[in-house]
Order: C-alpha cells, then structure tokens, then sequence
C-alpha cells in the first residue's frame, strides 16, 4: 500500500513491517478522525500482507502520540454521534489487535490518552530510557475517560488498582515506573529503541498476564468493595455533580472488569455521554485557552540564563527557587543573610522532594545563591523586584538597581497592587519596568500576569511573556490598574466573604456555600492562604479609592498579626498545613449567599472586560481560572454566565442590589459578554 498522508509503511529485508506516524502540519502526533482512517486502511494492507512483525514509531523526534485530536470534540452535537465515532476508533484498534503477528509500539517520547491505547493495542510495548519521557491517560482533565480501549487493556495489563488509579487521576509516569506496573515490556537506551523493538518482533516473549492477585481483585465480587473504596477516595477531591467523569469510570470498572466486548461496548457508550457534558465542553474550552496562553509566551529572543530576585520572602524566595529549578542561574538578595537563609532552606526542600535523584537536587540548589550585596545585578538576564508593598521603598530600590543593570535587561516588579506607572515614575528609563505577578504557592500556581504599563516598551512585555514560557509558566498580559486581573476580580469576592462573616455566618458555611460552586477553596480559608496581609494590601487600593472599606473582622486579625497560614492563625487555626474549621453540619447558609459571592466576582470580571484590563473575555475567563483557581469546570466567570443566562445573572444582580447595596449594581459592561 502507498504511503499516506500521515502514515508511512515499509518493510525490512527480514519481513518486519514498519508503520510510522508523522501527522502532517502538526508538531505532534494526535488521533484525528483522519489518522484513525488512514490506520485502518493500513491495517487492511497489513492483514492481507501478513508480514512476520509490525513495529509502528513515530516520525515526530519528540514524542510519539499525545493523543486525541480534541479540536474534534468541539463539533459533536450529540451522545449518539459521539459514540460512533468513539466505536469506529475502537474497532480500528480491535484490528490492530488481532493482527496474526508480534505487534510491538516503539515509544520514543510522550504517550498519553489515546497515544497510550495505540500502544496498549500492540502485544508488546518498548520505551525509550529517558526521564523526559510521560505516559498516561489524562483524559480525566478533559472530562471524560479513556475510550479507545483504554479501560479495558490497562487493567488487564496493570490490574484493577493501579490502572484505575493512573486514570482517575489523570497522572502520568515515567518509563521506570511503567514498566513496574506492567504498562510497557522492555526499557531501551534511546538510541536502541528500534533496534530492541526488532528484537522482540523478531522473537516475541511470551505476553505478559494478570497476576493471581490483580485476577482475584477483578472478580464479581469484590469489585463492589474496591468501588466504593476509590468513590471515596475520587469524592475527597471532587464531586460527582461537577465532574460525573471519575465516577462513570468506577462504574464502568464494577460492571464489567475490564473484561470482554460488553466492556468497549460500555466504554464508548459511557464517553459518548461524557463529551456532550457541560463539564467536558468547559473543560476542553479551558484546555484551548491554556493553549492560547502557551502559545502567547513563545519566542525565538535569546533565553534568559540569569536571574536575581530582590527581596527573600515569602514569594521573592520561592520565585528564585522556582528559576533554578528551571534551570537557570539565580542570586537572590536581601538586607541581610539571615532575611536569605531561610528562603534557601525552603528551596533545598523542595528540590530534595522534586528530584528524588540526590545529584540532581544538589545541582539545582547549586544554581541558586544567597547575594547580600546584590552582585549578581550587572549578569542578570532580568531583574524581580519582590519586596513589601511600599512604593518608596521599591523606588528607592530601583534607583540603586538600574545603573547597575544591563541595558538589555529586563527590571520586574512582583507587586500585587501598585500600578506601575506610579513605581516607574522616577526611573531614568521607564519604559524597561514591566510587572510579573506571580501567585502563592509559585511551584503549583501556573499563571503569571505579565502587567504593561502605559510607558512600557512593547518589546520588554514581549520578553517578559516569552520569560514567563520559559519558566513553564502561563502568561496572560494585563494592563497597570488597581489589582491588575486577578486580583481585581477576587477582591468583591473576598470582601464579601469577609462582610458575611461580621454578619455573624458562620466561617465554614461561608467556605461551603463557594465550594458547592466548585471553588477549590472557599473564600475564608483562601483569603487565610494568601495570607490576610497581601488581602489588605491588595484591598487598600480598593478602600482608598472608596469602592469598599476594611472590615473589622479582617483589620482587627490584621492588627494582631494573624496573618492566616503563614502565622498559623487567621480566620482559621492552621495545624499540619490544615484549617481547623469547626464543624457546621446541621446548618445552613442564607439562601443568597452563594450568588452574593460569586455573582460580585462576575460582575467585577465584566468590568475588567469593559475597562480592556486584558484583551478580550476569553482571556478574562482564562486569568480568573489559572489565577484565582475558579471552578474550571464552569468555564470562566464570563462563560458561566453565559450558561447561567447573562439576562438571568443581571436580575439576579439586581434583586441583590435592593436587597444588599449598591454593590451589586451591575456593570456597564454586561451587553458585551452576550
């Protein structure tokens, strides 16, 4: 058969048949519905051929298939077209299968989701010996799971509970570790990965089986049992009414097994299901717009090789830390050694935890240096500021700086409040200051707002996104205003979090009624890990601009140093980095409670919109999700009310603005979201 679009067939002199995959115009391999034909038709070719092996690689040098083409996703219109297209991949795969010959998968890179289940459709499977390398099944991200077979082969081969945990999670795993729980056969050096593959076609081992105990775990009975175990456990992270897919899958698993056609069957149908899900549509739509934000970060300027970062705390510290894990030279300075130690003690944690290999942690902490007397300025690629909140102390501070920096070099506030134009105001070159906000804990936060002023250079905002990328962080542009994005949205939710709580509601029920939303964490115990410090620094631009004032309930835990987390005391007690929330079972939350917080953080997103803080609303939904952790699931703010009915959520505002104060008005700015 010819060579196809993204395919290319050849056979060796010993008979062994080789399939490559190089999906065209695509820097990596994805199943399209295109691929999955182009495959059958060579599988059709391959049955008549019956060649003694089929090995099939990737073309692609750095991976070799990522999976589902999830652009697809987007044009499914219903549950029963969804299935159809889910079985006729599935069957494809069945036909790979039962090839009369060794079918092995070369895996020189990546394999995830429906990259996996081409692999797992193989008899035998071959990974190159590279840490780099990640296997697994993150389909639980987009809201569904596996459906090319996956749910079926992976337990077959892993057993029941390894394969449903890799799956409910969406983790992935190194080649090691695959070929510990069974997913893979062999580890080849990657140089050798075509030739060992070959090997095993040549002279197949026997298949690998089931061990007794994962046999006994996926019998009838006690699939009920291990169900209700992983249910409790998938239920301490989620909820089945948010995200129905971890749940669909404990269930498919306890009625078939993983066991015979009745289970593809069931898979397809049960994916079918899941795409047409409001949870999934969001989902993809969150995945196209960390996409975006990717894609807005990349660039071919010369990568930065230095970093210093001013100021040890709390966050200066963990940003330098973050820098030398991404491999780059950091000096981090402060007043005085003992301000850095501490930042430098929390950094070897980290790396230790990172990097189970002890050479490597050591290497990384080697990159970062405690620099008292700011040596490392005039060698800086870029510069971050990330000192307490005061705008003459940063200017000061940028005054010893700037004749010290490179002329190319990039000088970055990490301020959370301030605007820009008034910390450049003093600069001999204004125009060099740009913002890169990031958010605590730095290691788990991907965004970093990159904030422009009216004076900066277009091309320094272009470097400081392209730095964020380069750090493996997502950049989203924002304009110098009070709170910037994220900031700016969370503060009405805050603040009327904080006005329930002099109400006299009870602190959990108000963490409740916004974690029934899908907030990750409710507002109370958020305000406690950002720390009520940084939440009245942020709100002084609000209280003075006479849009709110400070509650006493935040003022008086200011006053006494409670800080939240970080001290060990806030709104909550914190013991073994955990709120110690008394228990409000039995109680309810006003009625109105829920809309009052979420709705002021829509109604602030609309205005930030109207104001083109960020460029348009998609990015407004993508800073709000990625920074400020909003229930990813709903979309966005913006998209949320547009599922909600943008008319419904401007009565609702409304009937709360009698109800609660002017506060609740609704924005100007709701006839663009429609």
């Amino acid at each position: 058969m010819p060579d196809t679009a993204n395919w290319t067939l050849t056979t060796d002199e010993s008979g062994v048949a080789w399939l490559a995959i190089d999906k065209a115009g695509a820097s990596a391999n994805s199943l399209s519905r295109a691929v999955m034909e182009e495959l059958n038709a060579h599988l059709d070719a391959l049955h008549a051929s019956r060649p003694r092996a089929l090995i099939i690689t990737s073309a692609k040098k750095g991976g070799f298939v990522a999976g589902a083409d999830i652009k697809e996703f987007i044009g499914i219109q219903s549950p029963d077209e969804a299935y159809a297209m889910i079985r006729q991949g599935q069957q494809v795969l069945d036909r790979l299968e039962s090839l009369p010959c060794a079918t092995v998968a070369a895996i020189n890179g990546f394999a995830l989701g429906g990259g996996l289940e081409l692999a797992l459709a193989c008899k035998f499977r071959v990974v190159a010996d590279d840490p780099s390398i990640t296997l697994g099944f993150p389909e639980v991200m987009l809201g569904v799971h596996p459906g090319l077979g996956g749910t079926v082969r992976a337990v077959r081969l892993a057993g029941p509970i390894a394969a449903m945990d890799l799956m409910l999670t969406g983790r992935t795993l190194r080649p090691q570790k695959a070929l510990q729980m069974g997913l893979v056969d062999r580890i080849a050096p990657p140089a050798q990965l075509n030739q060992i593959a070959r090997e095993i076609a040549l002279d197949p081992p026997p298949q690998r089986g089931a061990s007794l105990k994962n046999r006994l775990l996926n019998l009838a009975p006690l699939r009920p049992i291990l169900a209700g175990q992983m249910r409790a456990q998938v239920a301490k992270r989620v909820r089945p009414e948010h995200y129905p897919a971890p749940y669909a899958l404990i269930d498919l698993w306890q009625e078939h097994g993983g066991k015979g056609p009745q289970a593809y069957e069931a898979e397809a149908r049960s994916m079918g299901q899941l795409l047409c899900t409001p949870a999934s549509r969001n989902l993809v739509r969150v995945f196209f717009l960390q996409e975006r934000l990717k894609s807005a970060g990349k660039s071919g300027a010369e990568p930065a090789k230095h970093v210093h970062v001013v100021g040890a705390g709390v966050m200066g510290g963990d940003i330098a830390a973050w820098c030398a894990a991404r491999g780059m030279t950091v000096t981090l300075q402060d007043r005085e050694l003992k301000y850095i130690t501490p930042a430098l003690e929390r950094a070897k944690a980290f790396f230790d935890k990172r990097y189970p290999d002890a050479t490597r942690s050591a290497q990384t902490f080697a990159r970062l240096k405690g620099d008292v007397e700011g040596a490392g300025v005039p060698d800086a690629d870029v510069v971050i500021e990330a000192i307490f909140e005061n705008l003459e102390a940063k200017q000061e501070l940028y005054a010893r700086l700037e004749p010290r920096m490179k002329p190319a070099a990039v000088l970055a506030t990490n301020t959370s409040s301030i605007v820009l134009e008034q910390l450049s105001a003093k600069l001999a070159n204004p125009s060099r200051l740009i913002g890169l906000h990031f958010f605590n804990p730095v290691a788990r936060m991907p965004l970093v707002e990159v904030i422009r002023a009216q004076t900066s250079d277009t091309s320094v905002v272009q470097r400081g996104s392209a730095f964020a990328h380069q750090i493996d962080k997502l950049a989203i542009t924002c304009m110098s205003s009070p709170g910037f994005l994220v900031n700016r949205v969370l503060m009405p939710y805050l603040s009327e979090a904080i006005r329930a709580a002099e109400e006299g509601i009870p602190l959990a029920l108000i963490d409740r009624a916004a974690e029934d939303f899908g907030m990750p964490l409710g507002p109370i115990e958020l305000a406690d890990v950002v720390g009520l410090d940084v939440v009245m620094s942020v709100g002084k631009v609000f209280f003075q601009s006479g849009q709110m004032t400070a509650p006493a309930v935040l003022q008086t835990r200011f006053d006494q140093k409670q800080f939240g987390k970080k001290t060990g005391e806030g709104f909550y007690k914190w013991q073994n980095d955990k709120p110690q929330k008394p228990d409000a079972s039995g109680q309810q939350a006003p009625a109105d409670l829920q809309d009052r917080l979420l709705l002021s953080l829509v109604n602030e997103a609309v205005a930030v919109l109207r104001e083109k803080v960020v460029d348009d609303a998609d990015l407004v939904d993508a800073g709000v999700i990625f920074g400020a952790g909003f229930a990813p699931f709903r979309g966005g703010p913006l998209q949320y009310a547009r599922e909600r009915g943008v008319d419904a959520v401007v009565t609702r505002l409304k009937q709360l603005q009698q109800a609660h104060g002017e506060r609740f008005a609704p924005d100007p700015g709701w006839d663009a979201v429609r």
